[in-house]
């Protein structure tokens, strides 16, 4: 009785057995066999490595957050242009330079080719002089000629920065820095030699209140004249600056794997004509990126539009050279969560990858075995004909 249940029982296997004195054994099919399991192992690893990767899901919703600083990352390199004749304003949408901005800004001089001559130093971003100010030392003994820019007759003029500032006051042309006495001891004149055989690399980070705004790399000192920003270039011409730069790096905030938030990264402005503006207009995305551990980290995603266009010291409307970069804030935030994927799904992809591979596997030989034995049987044909 025991016996027949046993019996009955294994008419429900799916997987009947052939006796091996009827199993053949090729090497087509031992081929199969190898090249199966090495696809089956690389796609378990496959999605093994997708199992370990956390899942991240997105959401957007209005921002409301407050409070929080705009970091701006920047690393840019202008390989025609000395340092001291670069110059980084940061404003806010209004016109208005940042006050009391944190930042740690440094600028590294490079010869022509790109390699640094010196370490880098530290600069400090200072407000724009306007027109109200008066650069004059009257503390000093000696009163030094002004050269005819003085704007009253107690003013003097005792350093060479004095008398370049009484001349941008006055909105005159500079004349030859050689024939100036102030200027004589003065490493102005060698600055002024090198302004056009150096480069140099401006980088760091600025923390300026979370609003629109914009900052530029420019040529020349800047200063502020009936509430327009301007920069003296002195005693060059705009046009002989070559504006041509590379954006090392350029993000607002901390780097996201699989986030925009470098897209600059690498692009290179090329100015081909001249003094070139060189324009980009940034809308930036917050973004909150919370972690499995919960931990939640703040940045921004941003896109670009890239403008580009010569420009000439003839006609005063049609910009300075340099390069200009303006943002504003979107009202939307980003959020990124990440989360841990499933076990089961996990097991049911290993499961389907093993009886996948094994099933193809076995058509593919099957008819690779039932081909070249009607092959083989045609060729012996031929010859018993």
């Amino acid at each position: 009785m025991e016996s027949q249940f046993v019996n009955k029982f294994k008419q429900l296997d799916a997987y009947a057995k052939t006796l091996e004195d009827f199993r053949v054994k090729t090497a087509t099919g031992a081929i199969i066999t190898v090249m199966g399991a090495s696809i089956m192992v690389l796609l378990i690893l496959s999605e093994l490595h997708t199992y370990m990767s956390p899942n991240i899901s997105e959401e957007l919703f209005v921002d409301t957050s407050r409070g929080h600083k705009l970091r701006i990352n920047f690393d840019i390199i202008v390989p025609r242009i000395s340092c001291d004749y670069l110059v980084l304003d940061a404003m806010d949408s209004s016109g208005e330079q940042h006050l009391q901005m944190d930042h740690n800004i440094h600028k590294r001089r490079l010869n022509l080719d790109g390699v640094p001559i010196e370490e880098p130093k530290k600069e400090e971003i200072a407000l724009s002089s306007t027109v109200k100010q008066n650069s004059s030392e009257l503390a000093k003994i000696t009163c030094g000629s002004c050269y005819g820019a003085a704007l009253n007759e107690t003013q003097c003029c005792n350093t060479c920065e004095d008398v370049k500032e009484a001349y941008r006051l006055k909105r005159w042309a500079l004349p030859d820095l050689a024939t100036i006495e102030q200027c004589k001891d003065d490493d102005s004149l060698e600055r002024t030699n090198l302004a056009l055989k150096e480069g140099c690399q401006i980088y760091g980070y600025m923390e300026v209140n979370r609003v629109g705004g914009s900052f530029h790399i420019a040529p020349g000192k800047s200063f502020t004249i009936n509430h327009i920003h301007v920069h003296d270039v002195q005693p060059f011409s705009s046009s002989v600056f070559n504006t041509t730069h590379i954006i090392r790096h350029l993000s607002f905030g901390t780097d996201i794997e699989g986030g925009n938030t470098a897209p600059l990264d690498g692009i290179k402005g090329l100015a081909k004509e001249g003094a070139v503006m060189f324009q980009y207009y940034l809308k930036i995305v917050p973004t909150m990126y919370v972690k499995l551990d919960n931990t939640v980290l703040h940045t921004n995603q941003f896109s670009v539009t890239r403008h580009q266009k010569p420009v000439s010291n003839v006609n005063t409307e049609s910009g300075m050279p340099g390069a200009f970069f303006s943002y504003e804030l979107s009202p939307l935030m980003v959020k990124y969560t990440e989360k841990e994927r499933s076990v089961g799904h996990f097991a049911t992809n290993i499961c389907a990858i093993v009886g996948g591979v094994f099933t193809v596997a076995g058509i593919f030989d099957t008819l690779l075995y039932h081909s070249l034995n009607a092959f083989q049987h045609k060729v012996v044909l031929g010859k018993a004909g």
